[in-house]
């Protein structure tokens, strides 16, 4: 053990939520170390593809140190960021903000949260330099006919996005931060976004809210874990932490006034459960890993077989259409020879009914035997094959627990348990399907284990009115102990029907405010 080191503040995690969380609270006077697990990146670092399995995939028991962490619960499978800039570092570049019913919710409780979050949804489109994408892709364009004939209206927009256009490729002073930021270099449309982008296009939070966090006076730690965290009799919390990787994995005590917890669901969640387990956190409430979220997602794929378009012509998300008011669709980009997750993608089958899924998927295969091999004909999917990512604003959710095997999910008892089959979903991937001339894909996940994917999940340390309703307060403090905050996607009560970084934003703009300058 090391001797400890003493900050005001100490952020665990640098995603979203942390990266806000360290700006706002040096810029009010505190001193603020952030721990992350993961490595510190450059684009120069970043691999080529994703086949570069030790810079792409995060498994470091495996010494694979990359940025994308795939995490398979009995029913969910989850991918989530990993590194200096937590999500931001993987995620297509979306920055929407939710429709004015989500907010309507009751999830949300009382409050009118669309006017408590307005400035703070300015002020992170302004951080994140949130742009309408200037063009589209061929594959977005077949999305606009798909919603037209569904919805029998034109539903089709193009999303803000996190990127410096600019002119591809020239590098430039900071366009952003009036010269306080670093250069930036203009986007060239390659597609890597969520492999790490090659050339530092991509509004990371390495490039907004961290840089200027650190330029500030904030020490971010790289490849330290937080495996603890305790109250101290004389006030303030320590926390232990450990090398995320190595043989030798050197433990190290942290101490500080307060600490704010932003390693996103599956890694706050998870660390808090740890904590309330083993008397560390004991008064944390019960309802710690409950209202756990995915977004209702499904993520499908079309494999065409048409070589005269180019399906992988621009960022990794420009555009959606809403299919219907509960679901919000887009079409998903990786550059040329980044087919690694085509490998959990397999022939599409329906769900519901009375025949179970794997039957029906056994059948799918004995009727369609080139499409269920040609699925697994990995060489050139990223070429051939656009990813359809589902969204939806239903009601629904799961628990997590700790066990003594680690993170796990059980389904709710009242019946809103997160689908695994949604039928617009499968439609539209059919209609995409038809007119790109390709195949339809889903996941074997799906198929196997009744277990969506997502890429977005969320919940589990939701805001309450008291601990029995919610494991923080409006203020995003948690329940019991004072100092201690949560800054991330888990504190979000709903799914969004979009993509969530921007919320998740706002949200921690909105719980930064309501912490004092230090005095």
């Amino acid at each position: 053990m090391t001797e400890e080191q003493s900050y005001d503040f100490i952020v665990i995690g640098s995603g979203f939520g942390g990266a806000v969380s360290a700006l706002r609270l040096t810029q009010k006077g505190y001193r603020v170390a952030v721990l992350e697990k993961g490595r510190r990146y450059r684009a120069a670092d970043f691999p080529a593809t994703n086949w570069n399995l030790r810079k792409s995939v995060w498994m470091p028991r495996l010494g694979l140190l990359g940025i994308q962490a795939l995490t398979l619960l009995r029913h969910v499978l989850v991918l989530h960021g990993v590194g200096v800039g937590g999500g931001s570092l993987v995620y297509a570049n979306q920055l929407i903000v939710p429709d004015d019913s989500i907010f309507e919710k009751p999830e949300w409780g009382p409050g009118n949260w669309k006017e408590k979050l307005a400035p703070h949804f300015v002020e992170a489109r302004r951080m994140l330099g949130a742009v309408e994408s200037p063009s589209v892709g061929n594959a977005d364009l077949i999305l606009k006919e798909v919603g037209i004939e569904l919805r029998g209206e034109d539903t089709f927009h193009i999303n803000p996005v996190g990127v410096f256009f600019g002119e591809p490729e020239k590098t430039v002073p900071d366009p952003y931060f009036n010269g306080e930021g670093p250069d930036r270099t203009g986007c060239k449309k390659c597609g890597a976004c969520m492999i790490g982008c090659p050339i530092g296009a991509k509004n990371t939070l390495d490039l907004n809210y961290l840089y200027l966090a650190e330029k500030s006076g904030a020490v971010i730690i790289p490849e330290t874990e937080a495996i603890g965290v305790r109250p101290l009799p004389e006030g303030g919390y320590e926390v232990l932490t450990i090398t995320s990787h190595g043989i030798l994995r050197q433990k190290k005590m942290f101490r500080a006034g307060s600490v704010v917890f932003s390693g996103g669901v599956m890694g706050t969640v998870d660390l808090l459960l740890q904590c309330k387990q083993n008397g560390m956190l004991p008064n944390l409430s019960d309802r710690l890993g409950d209202f756990t979220r995915t977004n209702s997602e499904a993520i499908l794929g079309v494999d065409s077989r048409d070589r005269t378009r180019d399906w992988n012509d621009h960022i990794a998300i420009t555009s959606g259409i809403y299919p219907d008011s509960n679901t919000h669709i887009e079409v998903v980009r990786y550059n040329k020879g980044s087919d690694l997750m085509y490998t959990i993608a397999t022939i599409l089958t329906e769900g519901g009914g009375n025949i179970p899924r794997i039957l029906r998927f056994l059948g799918n295969i004995l009727r369609h035997p080139y499409q269920f091999l040609r699925a697994l004909w990995i060489p050139g999917q990223s070429v051939r094959t656009s990813v359809i990512l589902v969204m939806q604003s239903s009601e629904n959710y799961l628990r997590l627990r700790k066990t003594r095997f680690g993170l796990a999910s059980e389904l709710p008892t009242d019946g809103k348990r997160i689908p695994s089959y949604i039928p617009i979903a499968n439609q539209v991937t059919r209609k995409m399907a038809e007119k790109m001339n390709g195949y339809p894909k889903g996941s074997w996940f799906e198929v196997l284990m009744d277990a969506p994917s997502t890429a977005h999940i969320l919940g589990g340390c939701v805001m309450g009115e008291s601990p029995a309703q919610g494991v923080v307060d409006k203020k995003g403090q948690v329940f019991g102990y004072p100092g201690l905050y949560i800054a991330d996607g888990s504190v979000v009560p709903a799914n969004l029907n979009a993509n969530p970084a921007l919320t998740i934003t706002a949200l921690a703009e909105y719980i930064m405010v309501n912490i004092e300058t230090k005095r």
